[in-house]
This record gives structure tokens, sequence and C-alpha cells, in this order.
């Protein structure tokens, strides 16, 4: 394992670059909202709901440490992770729907979740970790440069469903650390009947490029623990639903053959799930044997795998 600390990123900005990226982040909003793929053109700022049903408040779920990641992200101390509420995609098995879709929350202002950034560094958080964080970049960076100014200096997770504006993304370089997205369809026929966008495979290829081309392949330090990089989640869904072989060649041969992926077997049929044919079982280990051969086939060996029992 190289030999490198894990500090952040950020603290390289001065002051007034950091202001900037808040202000053009917050540019976005304004006086229609583009900060994410969909641009829907809400007036947030003045009000009014985006596609996202976020307007110009900040809502967090959660915030507090959380073992569940992958081993280098979670440490063993914890990753500090926050849940937005709100969501961009609205896709029909979604796990944590009461908070996607439900708007399940509570108003937090950029200092305050600054402040709780903070307490979760000195709780000994490896990282912080923003979850669902495309619809709200402005609000989190201007609550980052607040954090900055009160001490925090651990690393940035970005913890995305890969459906993110190469312009909003552009504006992290430099502040994130570990992009950790999900690839997640490799036809928009499937995307938009099941997360409500027919664009996903585009948008999500060019994102997972410009984060490549932010942070690399994912760096590991001597203790195991994350540092820099891109870790790419895919979640296979019954029935080849997810594209698999496409996902996995594309990131080889058009990303990196020595990406980080993490295959996911957790799909269970969630929120709308139960009642849509086809989607409404757990996958077989077969499936999943059959997906974990792909990441054979394109070379992609380093990452996580998991067993699943007939």
């Amino acid at each position: 394992m190289p030999d490198v600390k894990q500090t952040a990123s950020y603290g390289h900005l001065s002051e007034e670059a950091f202001a900037e990226r808040v202000r053009r982040a917050y540019d976005l909003m304004t006086p229609v909202c583009r900060l994410c793929p969909k641009a829907c053109g809400a007036e947030r700022l003045a009000g009014a709901r985006g596609a996202c049903q976020a307007d110009h408040r900040l809502f967090v779920a959660s915030a507090n440490l959380h073992f569940g990641e992958e081993p280098p992200v979670s440490g063993h101390r914890g990753s500090g992770t926050v849940f937005l509420a709100h969501c961009n995609l609205a896709c029909v098995y979604c796990q944590n729907y009461p908070i996607s879709q439900l708007r399940n929350g509570v108003h937090t202002t950029p200092e305050a979740l600054a402040g709780k950034m903070v307490a979760l560094q000195a709780r000994g958080a490896h990282n912080i970790n923003w979850v669902t964080p495309s619809h709200e970049i402005a609000h989190l960076l201007d609550a980052l440069q607040r954090a900055r100014r009160r001490g925090l200096e651990i690393p940035i997770v970005y913890n995305t469903s890969g459906y993110d504006s190469v312009e909003a993304l552009r504006l992290l370089d430099g502040i994130v650390d570990i992009y950790l997205s999900d690839m997640r369809y490799a036809d928009g026929r499937v995307s938009q009947r099941l997360s409500g966008v027919l664009d996903y495979p585009a948008v999500n290829r060019a994102a997972i490029a410009e984060m490549h081309r932010q942070v690399g392949d994912l760096c590991i330090d001597h203790e195991g623990l994350a540092v820099r990089g891109l870790l790419v989640r895919h979640l296979i869904l019954p029935g080849g639903r997810s594209g698999t072989a496409d996902v996995l060649r594309h990131l080889s041969q058009a990303v990196s053959n020595n990406a980080w992926v993490s295959l996911m077997s957790q799909y269970f049929p969630a929120h709308r799930a139960p009642e849509i044919r086809g989607i409404d079982r757990r996958i077989t280990p077969e499936e999943y044997g059959e997906a974990e051969a792909q990441l054979i086939a394109y070379g992609l060996t380093r990452g996580w795998v998991q067993k699943l029992e007939g």
C-alpha cells in the first residue's frame, strides 16, 4: 500500500478560490436550476421545487457514523455519513425512498451542517460522506467552507447515483477526494422505466469520466483507508436489467482497467418494486455469478464481490 496520509485535498484551495466555487454553485441554481442533468429550470432560490422536489432550503435526514460502506471508506472508526433528503432520480426500487422521495429530513442551514461535519470528525470519522448530493452541491460547498474554517480536514466522499452534471462536478475538482458512484444501467429504456430518466447511461458515463479525470483510480493507504480516487458501485438487478457486461466493458475500456468495483448483490424489492413484474424478487446466485464472471472477463479484479447462497 502506498504510504499516503488521509487528509483532504480541499485544504489546498485558498479561501478566495473556495468562495468562488461556492458562488458558482449557487449561480447554477439561479435564476433557474441547472445543478443536475435534468436542468429542470425551477427557480429554487425563489422557493420553487425542482424535479428533485428540493427548493432553496437544505434538508438533512441524518448525520452519523456509518460502518456499512466498503471497507476502505468505513474503516474501523466509521464514515461520517450525511444523508441528504430528496433525489434527482425516482427509482421504483429505492431502499431509501422515505428520504429520497418522501422527503423525510430536517431543515438545516449550511452553518449547522458545518457543525455536524466538524462533530463527526471529532467522533473519529475517517471522512465526510455526502449521500445523494447531486441536487445540493451549492449548500454542501457552502457548509464545507464554513467547516474548513472550524478545522475540518478529513477527506470528502461524494456518494452518488452517478446521475450528475459534468458542469457541476467540475466545481468539485480539488475538493472531493473520493467519488463513490453508481453505474446502474447500460440501457436508457430500462433507466427510464425504473428510475425515470432516459439519458442515464450517457450522463453517467460522462460523469464517471470526469470523476476519474479529477481523482484517478482509488488510492488506499497503509492502514487500508481510502485517501483519493474513484470507486464504482454496480447493483445487480433481476433479469439482467443492469446491463452488467456493457457497463463493465465501458468502465474497463473507456475509463480504467484498474478501476475498483463493488459488485453489489443486496437488491431487494423495496418501495414500488413488489408491484412490478420482473423486479419483484431478489437476484439469484446464478445471476450474481454471471456478473462476477464479467468482472473477471474485463480484468476488473480490484474491489469487492459478495457470495449468494441458493
